[in-house]
């Protein structure tokens, strides 16, 4: 099993996410970014078995699941803030 530096690993997660969700490069980027600073890579820098070709597809299914349903509770905290001021 190839293990990848942490560099080619976040490029390799970035482009899992371009091919699979269609995602423009910029989007994907932005996603791995805030993943970073959220600290979801750390473990992955710290152990190298960690920076697999697989282990990208996995995380960037994580992510991009992550960012739906973060968007799903978004679109319905708006639509319960627009209830409430009708009454």
């Amino acid at each position: 099993m190839t293990t990848l530096t942490y560099e080619e690993y976040l490029d390799e997660v970035t482009t899992v996410l371009t091919e699979l969700y269609d995602l423009e490069d910029e989007a994907a980027i932005k996603l791995v970014v805030a993943a970073q600073d959220a600290e979801f890579f750390v473990a992955h820098d710290d152990h190298a078995e960690m920076r697999t070709l697989e282990q990208a597809k996995k995380d960037a299914v994580t992510l991009y699941e992550h960012k739906q349903n973060r968007q799903q509770t978004q679109t319905k905290q708006q639509q319960r803030l627009r209830q409430q001021k009708k009454k």
